[in-house]
């Protein structure tokens, strides 16, 4: 049964007598207070230009289970939920969420007690959003993760909760006008706790910004973040990410991605900002467009736990000091740049791990304890910056080959600590300030 709604007197009644399973509204709306849909009902919108469903105090619409919302565009105050999940039973069904724009966060987070929900989302734009206040928040290396404009959160500890989801064509943000806290978040309780699994995700623009202090150590962000618990099984950018402030990553991942395309470029304009940084495991990454950092200790690929299979990058360019180009602290596998890695700075301060330290921003960097099996880069390994090495190995590259040069401009090409080889030293063209080849 359908019943059309034109009145916001309507709605609260048809909500309350749960006789019609289908609302569709008609025209634009404002509700005093927030709204729960009960189990199987659907609220969807005639038209999303005509029909505007706003809520002046505090959140907007409770989902319970098997619930669907589309069609409609959503005004919440941007530090409330828009739409949000009510955790109260075993098994929330399948939820859906189809064509929206939204104001306010979308917070699908399920809690003890919930072992069961399905969420299908397609053709949702959050628009703006404030999602710093949130008190769960993950927790490792260090630091504290911001919940995001869109997050899907299993907040149950239970390791047989599961959270299944296809995330399709969302879009976060605007260029200048980014949401505050992450921007498309997905975590699991942690890495034994409850799980969330994705078998597709995929994005258009996101632009987010944490608007966290200089100098905090212990709290980040990210543009898409895959954290704990987590399993992405394809994730798609078809536009361009961008993060503003401090200690905003781009890409994150602590959780398991299978295969991770970026169509467009990945930028990062705060200080201790990343392109793309992994701390999980992902089996095949590919930015296909340019990953680029401007702040300072804004580094483009940081590999500092779990692996990376196979890595395939356009170009790294980076413009602040100490912005490396890339760093490798474990074995990974391969990893290709079709381009140059580039930085412009000199020595300057980053965060790593929840430490505020001063690194030099070396192009390429291969730290102890990282190993890369086979390194391509068919443009330059180039800095420009003082007392800067171009390419540092202190761990181990078994298969290396430069097509172009290894140039730096006032600092050294390659440096090879005490200890380490690279191969084939005599086919490539170095060419430093203060030295070409350096072996401790």
């Amino acid at each position: 049964m359908i019943q059309k709604i034109s009145t916001a007197n309507e709605l609260l009644a048809a909500i309350n007598d749960q006789s019609a399973k289908v609302l569709e509204i008609q025209t634009s709306l404002l509700l005093p207070y927030s709204v729960t849909l009960p189990p199987g009902m659907t609220l969807r919108g005639m038209d999303p230009q005509k029909c505007v469903l706003s809520f002046n105090n505090g959140d907007g619409i409770g989902l319970t289970a098997d619930n669907e919302v589309s069609n409609l565009t959503i005004l919440a105050g941007h530090s409330h939920r828009a739409i949000f999940a009510l955790s109260d039973r075993p098994d929330l069904g399948t939820m859906k969420l189809k064509n929206l724009t939204v104001t306010g966060q979308i917070q699908f987070l399920t809690r003890i007690g919930t072992k069961r929900a399905k969420l299908l989302v397609d053709q949702v734009d959050v628009v703006a959003c404030d999602a710093r206040k949130y008190s769960e928040q993950p927790q490792k290396y260090g630091v504290n993760v911001y919940q995001g404009a869109f997050t899907v959160y299993n907040f149950n500890g239970d390791s047989e909760s599961l959270i299944e989801a296809t995330l399709t064509n969302i879009s976060i943000g605007r260029k200048g006008g980014p949401v505050f806290g992450s921007g498309l978040y997905v975590s699991g309780f942690g890495d034994a706790g409850g799980k969330v699994e994705v078998d597709q995700l995929t994005t258009g623009e996101i632009h987010s910004t944490g608007m966290i202090p200089y100098g905090t150590a212990d709290m980040i962000t990210g543009g898409v973040f895959v954290v704990f618990g987590a399993h992405v099984k394809k994730a798609v950018h078809h536009g361009t990410i961008v993060t503003y402030g401090v200690n905003d990553m781009v890409l994150d991942a602590w959780g398991k991605v299978d295969s991770w395309i970026a169509e467009k470029p990945l930028v990062s304009y705060g200080p201790s900002g990343i392109g793309f940084v992994n701390f999980g495991v992902v089996d095949d990454f590919e930015a296909q467009d340019k990953i680029e950092t401007f702040g300072l200790g804004a580094r483009g690929f940081n590999q500092y736990d779990g692996t990376i299979g196979k890595a395939k990058f356009s170009s790294i360019t980076t413009y602040g000091d100490g912005s490396i180009g890339m760093q490798v602290s474990k074995p990974v596998g391969s990893i290709e740049v079709t381009g140059s890695v580039k930085t412009h700075g000199s020595v300057g301060a980053t965060l790593v791990k929840g430490v505020i330290m001063n690194l030099p921003a070396n192009a390429i960097s291969v730290k102890p304890g990282g190993e890369i099996q086979q390194l391509t880069v068919h443009g330059d390994i180039h800095s420009l910056g003082k007392d800067v090495t171009s390419l540092e190995v202190e761990g181990k590259i078994l298969s290396l080959n430069v097509e172009n040069e290894i140039l730096a401009d006032n600092g050294t090409a390659i440096h090879v600590a005490k200890g380490c080889e690279i191969p084939n030293p005599e086919r490539l063209k170095a060419r430093g300030a203060k030295g070409d080849v350096v072996r401790d």
